[in-house]
């Protein structure tokens, strides 16, 4: 089998986990490198216990996200406290961190909640204390009040990450987002599962199950749809599937291979490997009317197609030049270009959200690891450590790539930030997790 065609097959390996959470993430590097933030419990105004810990999603979202580090909520000088009103800046004096977020839930109505929160300056707060009184309500960075079910616990605190995050950072944040991915449990009837799950692997979803392979999913820019390979009928096969009603649609199905699919920034089209006309090269496929156009026309193999952000060119990899390498082919033109010329091969490539990087798999001395290029300088740096590193996904907001690895034998997936400093562990539960594929924004 020729290498390309090797990597092709791989190039949908990876990791994830299930109803606890799908995913336990371990940090390993970049938490001494991150901003402080103090979250306060929320603070329950009902009777019994609260239903659910908004501030522990929030705590566990921002200290994923690689940029922040939360303080201990054992040492906080005030720690019942739900708005700004209460906030004494004498007793935060000496605490080093960055912001402040408080907040409080009560119920409102027939299975209804009002969780209130604000987010406050310390740092302004800590320079004015010297100044004599504080106006605490100057010190609100931002304040929101929002009626919830109590289902949507989880799905709030996510917002309130994003919020905190894009204030603090003036970059969206990607925490309500999901990831698709295939679980193998070898043994049963049916052992290939196509699953999603919020980002930080709860609210385990099943979308298929099926005898035969099932690979590559990738999301619509909707967020509503999944293209993805699959062996069911003992061939390879691209169908599309609304993940709420189920419905499923039979894109590609010719001889050979039917592969990589990546939907175009319109949401129309899929880029697809497929080898119908004998060697493997790009096409696009108009999910309505299933009319094929061919892009590449090479002897050599091309594979792995994913979009540049404007929808006027793909990103592809080809070993035209010898060895696996990333090339960009403009749709109007069909002029292919070369975009990697470093290491030994590169593949499995995507254009960040902002169009200014590209993030891929690099080979160097015989080590697979996730790089990343600056498209203007050409600059590439390495940003992973292991050694047989693929399949790397990236957040919407472009800050985080997900990615599979090996850790004692086993396949997992990990994280790693877009500048190299935080990376991440994500040990899988039961079964093989493979193929991930992080949402756009939802």
């Amino acid at each position: 089998m020729n290498n390309l065609v090797k990597w092709f097959a791989l190039a949908c390996v990876v990791m994830i986990t299930p109803a606890r959470a799908a995913l336990d993430i371990v940090i390993t590097e970049g938490v001494d490198q991150s901003r402080p933030i103090a979250i306060v419990p929320f603070v329950w105004q009902g009777e019994g216990a609260a239903p659910a810990s908004i501030s522990d999603v929030v705590m566990s979202d921002l200290s994923r996200s690689g940029t922040f580090s939360p303080l201990d909520k054992r040492a906080l000088p005030q720690s019942n406290i739900n708005t700004v009103a209460q906030f004494n800046a004498a007793n935060w004096g000496n605490v080093s961190a960055d912001a402040l977020v408080v907040g409080s839930v009560k119920p409102y109505g027939t299975g209804q909640f009002l969780v209130t929160f604000e987010l406050i300056d310390l740092v302004k707060a800590q320079l004015q204390a010297g100044k004599g009184p504080v106006n605490n309500s100057e010190l609100v960075l931002e304040s929101r009040e929002t009626v919830i079910n109590a289902n949507q616990f989880r799905q709030y605190a996510h917002r309130i990450s994003d919020v905190v995050y894009e204030k603090l950072t003036g970059i969206r944040g990607a925490f309500l987002t999901r990831i698709a991915y295939v679980v193998v449990k070898q043994g049963q009837k049916a052992p290939y599962h196509l699953m999603i799950a919020d980002y930080d692997g709860y609210n385990e979803q099943m979308l298929l199950r099926s005898p035969e392979p099932l690979m590559s999913p990738s999301w619509s820019p909707d967020g509503r749809r999944l293209a993805y390979v699959s062996f069911e009928n003992r061939k390879a096969e691209i169908f599309v599937q609304d993940i709420y009603t189920q419905t499923r649609t039979l894109v590609s199905s010719f001889d050979g291979i039917n592969g990589a699919p990546s939907f175009s920034p319109d949401g129309k089209k899929l880029a697809v490997t497929l080898s119908k006309d004998g060697q493997p090269e790009i096409y696009t496929v108009d999910i309505a009317t299933k009319t094929t156009k061919r892009v590449t026309d090479h002897y050599a193999i091309d594979t792995e197609p994913s979009w540049f952000p404007d929808g006027k060119s793909l990103l592809f990899t080809s070993e035209r030049g010898g060895r696996p390498q990333l090339y960009k082919v403009n749709l109007d033109t069909n002029k292919v270009s070369r975009m990697t010329f470093e290491g030994e091969w590169n593949l499995g490539g995507s254009i960040t959200p902002d169009g200014r990087s590209m993030i891929f798999v690099n080979r160097t001395n015989g080590r697979f690891n996730i790089a990343r290029m600056d498209l203007a300088t050409r600059f590439m740096q390495v940003l992973s450590s292991t050694r047989l590193d693929e399949s790397p996904s990236v957040a919407p907001n472009g800050t985080m790539v997900i990615y599979g690895t090996t850790h004692e034998g086993k396949q997992v997936l990990a994280a790693v930030s877009t500048d190299g400093r935080f990376k991440a562990r994500l040990p899988a539960g039961q079964g093989e997790v493979k193929s991930p594929a992080w949402s756009p924004f939802l």
